[in-house]
């Protein structure tokens, strides 16, 4: 991944990490969504990792999508290479993470609530600011229901309002808030934690929340139970971590 232009990529202990770096602002266009695209098909392809997480160098974590790349002859492309960037960090297994400094706004925003945790500096602001040259925010409008409700995403989508990183909180679609000069370290304490655990017991954890979402509580108890049973209690990696604990010991994952 060393010709790439307009981020940076590394993976570092099963971590994997992608910085947006198209200066000053991140703005999506065209080339950079093709170009994230093709690292994350990458990565997704690696079995082994636990975390990813997305930040940003310059100003803005991402001030949205290229407002040319909206015009009549471009608009079907965009549209198309958005979604697509938006499904494939959906498709991850493994946690992944916005760690959002500065403005993240408009398809900014909607990619980092693609991701399963926001975590935020102080500083930070987010809106969906769309509207105010008339358009709407499509994947915030499925997204966003799921994390603040119905009545909050009206109001973020047809105000284009900003809003602070402490008000993104209390709505809830950001999970964490650090000031300024420990966004780092919350960042590193987070994906560490993540990363202390099996890989496959990472996936087959976020795999139990995200299968069995909008099911009766009974059938989603049923499909849980028989994913704990007859999937997870027959890898190596928990029965791994049944014997160190038992024999005070750090765990050694296998991944199997």
């Amino acid at each position: 991944m060393s010709d790439l232009k307009f981020l940076r990529v590394e993976v570092i202990d099963d971590v994997a990490k992608i910085v947006l770096n198209r200066p000053k602002h991140n703005v999506l266009n065209l080339d950079m969504m093709r170009e994230l695209n093709g690292v994350l098909e990458k990565l997704l392809e690696d079995s082994t990792l636990k975390c990813l997480a997305i930040s940003a160098e310059g100003r803005s974590w991402c001030a949205g999508v290229e407002v040319g790349d909206h015009k009549p002859e471009l608009v079907r492309d965009m549209i198309d290479i958005f979604s697509r960037m938006l499904t494939l960090v959906e498709a991850f297994q493994i946690p992944t993470i916005a760690a959002v400094q500065g403005a993240c706004l408009g398809g900014g925003m909607e990619l980092a609530i693609a991701c399963d945790i926001v975590i935020a500096a102080e500083q930070a602001v987010f809106g969906q600011p769309e509207i105010k040259l008339g358009f709407f925010p499509p994947y915030a409008a499925i997204r966003l229901p799921l994390l603040v409700g119905p009545s909050k995403s009206i109001e973020i989508c047809t105000t284009g309002r900003r809003y602070t990183a402490a008000e993104a909180k209390a709505m809830g679609f950001i999970a964490h808030v650090a000031d300024n000069d420990a966004f780092d370290a919350m960042l590193a304490s987070m994906v560490n934690e993540i990363s202390m655990s099996s890989p496959l017991v990472i996936r087959l954890n976020k795999q139990a929340v995200k299968k069995h979402l909008g099911m009766t509580t009974q059938a989603a108890m049923a499909g849980v139970n028989d994913l704990f049973l007859n999937t997870l209690m027959k890898t190596e990696d928990t029965l791994e971590g049944i014997r160190s604990f038992e024999e005070k010991r750090t765990p050694e994952w296998k991944n199997a």
